[in-house]
């Protein structure tokens, strides 16, 4: 059987660890994330990911970067590598889902000798979803709703092609300084293969100091103030109240 106490890990000559560290607080990380911090020679990632964990791991090397520059961010951490340093590239939630995995696998064509180990992490749709209830116990769908990477038509496209397939949704980036109203418009888009009374919900700064959890109607969210700390949560046709919790049946009968 599996001890995480006693997890090694398999270290290449040349590697980066693209590391999800969950929500926010140390609490959420998984034991081979904890790991793979506590042997890093270096460690870059988002200069507000790193304040989270930099207390709590102390290294010889931290780079940071802010928004944007995620790139840049790469290229250091395989360059870093390359040079036989045990680099660790850090993310929010998992680092599979909207994170850094994808792009640092891209970027490593260019440096053949280094390898790629991602170590998962809680996203925010299930460490959302747990605050709000069991929203996502059937079939759900995950959208970014930043077009920063993705033309908003597209987006919105995505957003009423699961509305009409009755998916719960589940929206990341909700909302910015420059994209106040993309919230609005994708409830609209809802709207109209779903209920004003639709059950929803979003959670604020989840797994941080002031956490906020809303649970309200489609109607009422998509009048929402939301920020790109919020991850917000659309139930589909059975999506119910229970106690003030968010529940999606899983279609089990006599229940």
């Amino acid at each position: 059987m599996f001890d995480p106490m006693e997890f090694e890990i398999d270290e290449p000559e040349k590697v980066v660890y693209v590391v999800g560290i969950g929500p926010g607080d140390v609490y959420y990380l998984t034991q081979e994330a904890r790991n793979v911090l506590e042997h890093a020679d270096a460690i870059c990632g988002y200069k507000l990911y790193l304040d989270l964990i930099e207390p709590e791991f102390p290294c010889e090397e931290y780079y940071s970067t802010g928004m944007t520059k995620e790139i840049d961010r790469c290229r250091w951490a395989l360059e870093k590598a390359n040079t036989g340093r045990r680099v660790v590239m850090v993310c929010s939630g998992d680092a599979g889902v909207y994170g850094m995995a994808g792009l640092i696998y891209e970027l490593a064509q260019q440096y053949p000798p280094i390898e790629i180990h991602v170590v998962p992490g809680i996203t925010a749709a299930m460490s959302g979803a747990a605050v709000l209830g069991a929203p996502l116990i059937h079939d759900f769908a995950v959208i970014s709703l930043s077009d920063l990477l993705t033309p908003l038509d597209k987006i919105m496209t995505r957003v009423e092609l699961a509305a009409q397939g009755d998916f719960v949704l589940c929206f990341y980036n909700p909302a910015s300084k420059k994209r106040t109203d993309y919230l609005r418009q994708a409830c609209e888009r809802i709207l109209r293969h779903r209920s004003a009374d639709t059950p929803c919900g979003y959670v604020r700064n989840i797994g941080r100091e002031g956490e906020q959890a809303t649970v309200l109607t489609l109607a009422e969210l998509a009048q929402a103030q939301v920020d790109m700390f919020t991850t917000v949560f659309v139930g589909n046709s059975q999506t119910k109240l229970i106690n003030g919790k968010l529940v999606t049946p899983r279609g089990y009968k006599n229940v």
